[in-house]
């Protein structure tokens, strides 16, 4: 039976929440250990939270001052780490970074400890994303090395190599990046259905989304050319013109306010190497 613990940061979730917290009671191995962290809710989300922990002794609530804005990309991690800071249990084999807006089956976890079971290097997995449209479920795509934040599971060797998450834009692909630079392999897990209520990043609007994506690029250590062509790819994927302009953007005022990049110049190497075999056609994590 494998341990696993949760961080869930939670900011103005009272549509959903009930939801994810009834998706985890319903496992079929539940977590050790899940602290929910209210992030300063203005809503009834700190209340709902509260209810569930005086039901399950395995769910504990933080609650964040309301710091009066949402902060884009490091703001999650900043609560993240506060509820990772809170936890008791030491004896884990996996942790979980999971949102407060997601909805899944009884045997998600047991399935995806199933996947890291079969392969003994997967350092990084989680379910797809997907959405409901048209009265049907339809895939939020993206890499398959590339898990999405909303739904983050980490093995704990990998964990510890990694040295955990980046406080900044950027964190979620980091954190990859430098798993498979370290020789593990990510990936999404399709067949694993998560059901999102919102679509990523719209909760800051396209173009601030847009705009924090560039930045992440750049304190990520993006290649310029690769970013300038990923810029004029983007022109012709909604929202056109404005995504693409708003990931140049965000990359240039990263540029201009001498934001900070990864303190690692081995894996801004190995990233911009792989974005130019990339380039070129070669095999990649990209494949």
């Amino acid at each position: 039976m494998k341990k696993y613990v949760i961080i869930t940061p939670a900011r103005d979730e009272e549509s959903h929440i009930e939801k994810t917290i009834m998706s985890v009671v319903e496992q079929t191995i539940r977590p050790v250990q899940w602290i929910i962290v209210n992030d300063g809710s203005q809503d009834e989300t700190g209340a709902i939270i509260d209810r569930y922990a005086a039901l399950y002794p395995w769910i504990q609530a933080l609650h964040r001052s309301n710091r009066g804005f949402r902060q884009a990309g490091g703001g999650v991690i900043n609560a993240f780490y506060d509820g990772y800071a809170k936890l008791e249990a030491s004896d884990w084999d996996f942790i979980v970074k999971l949102d407060a807006d997601l909805n899944f089956t009884p045997g998600y976890f047991e399935s995806c400890f199933a996947e890291f079971a079969k392969d003994d290097r997967l350092g990084i997995a989680g379910g797809g994303i997907y959405h409901q449209e048209n009265g049907g479920l339809k895939l939020e795509p993206n890499p398959l090395f590339h898990v999405r934040g909303a739904t983050k599971i980490y093995r704990r060797e990998c964990w510890d190599q990694i040295g955990g998450l980046l406080r900044a834009p950027g964190w979620d692909t980091v954190d990859e990046l430098k798993a498979n630079m370290l020789g593990w392999s990510t990936r999404t897990l399709p067949h694993l259905q998560l059901v999102h209520f919102r679509f990523t990043g719209s909760a800051d609007g396209a173009w601030k989304d847009c705009v924090k994506n560039g930045r992440a690029n750049y304190i990520t250590g993006y290649h310029p050319l690769f970013m300038m062509l990923k810029c004029i790819r983007r022109i012709f994927a909604k929202p056109y013109v404005l995504g693409s302009a708003g990931l140049f953007w965000g990359f240039l005022s990263a540029y201009l306010d001498r934001a900070s990049q990864v303190a690692d110049q081995r894996l801004i190497n190995y990233i911009r190497n792989q974005q130019m075999r990339r380039l070129l056609l070669l095999k990649t994590i990209w494949k």
